[in-house]
């Protein structure tokens, strides 16, 4: 594996001979454009990408290890075929509707001012999240392990607290009521 590191690139168009067998330390990808790629054998390992374009981009058995996503596209990302070890990485300003966490052990990810419509995130370990001012419309989360997060910014999520585990997560009086949609009843 190739090791490339302490690299910036701005307005980069990827190749898919670029992601193939390369190990990312420490770059800056700014205003590049992956999108539709098949990222193969690559790790990126604190590695900060800044109004790039991920969108329908494959990531099998990447690995992510405290990378920050910052005022990104990322629609329809199949981030639960990536690689599980040392997987640390957070939102920012980002759009990551219709993409999925299934089954990924994401302890403490922060995830801040993103559209998060149509995310799949059953079976995930987000224990200690921060959901902070996203747009959780149509989200999935089922058998998912949602203790300590905090939901209490977050809009347009329904949560079933009888399938998933919700020990001191945190909610607005506003979104609780998303916890009761369920039940079908009306407050008011």
């Amino acid at each position: 594996m190739n090791l490339i590191s302490n690299k910036e690139y701005k307005k980069h168009r990827f190749t898919k001979n670029e992601l193939s067998n390369i190990e990312f330390d420490l770059c800056t990808f700014s205003n590049c454009d992956f999108s539709e790629l098949n990222f193969y054998n690559t790790e990126f390992t604190e590695c900060v990408f800044d109004e790039c374009n991920l969108s329908s981009v494959v990531i099998g058995e990447v690995a992510f290890k405290e990378v920050e996503f910052v005022n990104c596209k990322m629609i329809g990302v199949d981030f639960s075929i990536c690689n599980n070890f040392l997987l640390a990485f957070s939102f920012n300003k980002c759009v990551l509707d219709y993409s999925q966490f299934t089954n990924l052990k994401i302890k403490n990810t922060k995830f801040i001012s993103c559209s998060i419509r149509e995310v799949d995130f059953s079976a995930c370990e987000l224990q200690s999240s921060l959901f902070d001012n996203c747009d959780l419309e149509r989200s999935i989360f089922d058998n998912t392990n949602l203790e300590k997060v905090d939901f209490s910014t977050a809009n347009n999520f329904t949560i079933n607290p009888e399938n998933n585990r919700m020990k001191k997560a945190k909610f607005s009086i506003l979104g609780a009521n998303s916890l009761l949609y369920n039940y079908g009843l009306i407050i008011k």
